[in-house]
């Protein structure tokens, strides 16, 4: 006994110290946690479609759970300041975490003019956001641009804030963005998506996202089972033309001319492959890109989707997919025609893995933030691989041929080596 009441002042000082200790790293966290904390006032703002981009226009907010009623205003876009928006009530629904309850709603503007500007804010009567202008896709298939970013997962706020911005420099009439999977590393952690909305900030609120979910947008729930975190389709107005039980997760869009596929595929494979032969079958677009978060072609060491390849690459030939867009393996693989489809794996966050690098690469990187610019203008289909730092990197053409495969034209700039080890 004498022993133990010895070192009964140790152990209570110890307890001291750990309860100082943890006491000390929330109040550290706390203020980086408060950031994203919601609040009447709207915030993550984000543009998406559920409709046709050519006379509908979707946009998300969220404020904290006492906004019940919440409204949009839009209006054509007009120089003269006093412009009057129309107002449109929004749906909301409420989300709770371990951090707090949010509210977040959504507007689904309808009977647009084709290829004209829009103002728009959001709010609940009193608190409002700034307007915002979008412009409505055109309904021929006119000339655009859209960009597309790989993994982004980690170092959000602090490395790939510097890629979504770069891009919108490089792309400032870009028509949407594409997000190939895995935009936060935890899809059930409010901060982490607080990150993602803040590295883009108001650039959501003006170019359209299309995002597809990644296997870190899957969380293990109380029941045992994984599915897609809540936040998903919250917090993104998006088409529910996909599979049953996969609606806003397997979609598709037109758009001036293209056919944009988002495909699930964490999950439902075989259920896919019978809606994307329904999809690309009665397809009345001239180009046709699907996107997705598992490579069709891994560049990673040690990583393959062989599964999803016999599934999906048949179909892709079959019905002549222009462009696969890939992430998940956190390096830059590109290929050449394979069968008339070019698949191409990127990544734009911090988080990195090594090359394998295999004949099938037309270019390849490693240890390199990227984000692609992706044309379309008639005939011909063109891309850049750019580096966070706005550097081009990789570059090709298709041009289509009646009743032929696209003819490929690489423009790789011959002064830029590849960014891989040398013992690859």
């Amino acid at each position: 006994m004498p022993t133990i009441q010895r070192r009964m002042p140790r152990i209570l000082l110890a307890i001291l110290i750990l309860l100082v200790a943890a006491q000390y790293v929330q109040a550290q966290q706390q203020p980086e946690v408060d950031m994203y904390r919601p609040t009447v006032m709207p915030d993550r703002i984000v543009l998406t479609w559920a409709g046709d981009p050519a006379t509908t226009q979707a946009v998300t907010w969220r404020t904290d759970a006492t906004v019940k009623d919440a409204s949009a205003q839009i209006a054509v876009a007009d120089p003269d300041p006093n412009f009057k928006g129309q107002d449109v009530a929004a749906t909301t629904v409420t989300l709770d975490n371990k951090l707090w309850s949010a509210n977040y709603h959504s507007v689904n503007f309808t009977g647009l003019k084709p290829d004209t500007t829009y103002a728009y804010r959001v709010g609940d009567g009193t608190h409002w956001s700034e307007w915002f202008q979008f412009r409505t896709a055109s309904d021929k298939p006119n000339p655009f641009s859209f960009i597309y970013f790989g993994d982004v997962q980690n170092g959000i706020r602090s490395l790939w804030s510097r890629v979504i911005r770069e891009a919108f420099r490089a792309a400032p009439d870009a028509k949407f963005m594409v997000f190939g999977g895995d935009l936060v590393t935890d899809g059930s952690s409010d901060t982490l998506w607080g990150e993602f909305f803040g590295g883009g900030s108001w650039i959501y609120g003006m170019v359209p996202t299309l995002p597809t979910p990644g296997n870190h947008e899957y969380r293990d729930n109380d029941k045992g089972s994984s599915n897609v975190t809540r936040h998903w389709r919250a917090q993104f107005t998006l088409p529910e033309n996909g599979p049953s039980g996969l609606e806003e997760y397997a979609y598709y869009t037109d758009i001036q001319g293209v056919r944009m596929i988002s495909i699930a595929s964490n999950e439902k494979t075989d259920e896919q492959t019978a809606w994307l032969n329904q999809v690309l079958s009665n397809n009345p677009n001239k180009w046709t890109i699907a996107f997705f978060h598992h490579p069709i072609f891994s560049p990673a060491k040690g990583r393959d989707q062989a599964k999803l390849r016999a599934a999906w690459m048949p179909i892709f030939e079959k019905y002549k997919v222009d462009l696969v867009l890939n992430g998940h393996d956190h390096t830059y693989g590109r290929t050449g025609l394979e069968g008339g489809t070019v698949y191409l794996t990127s990544v734009s966050g911090q988080k990195m893995y090594e090359l394998n690098k295999q004949p099938w690469m037309k270019r390849a990187a490693e240890n390199t933030q990227l984000f692609q610019v992706i044309s379309i203008d008639g005939d011909k289909l063109s891309v850049q691989t750019r580096t966070a730092t706005g550097s081009l990197y990789d570059a090709f053409e298709l041009t289509k041929q009646p009743g032929k495969a696209n003819v490929l034209v690489d423009r790789i700039p011959a002064d830029v080596p590849e960014r891989v080890r040398s013992s690859n």
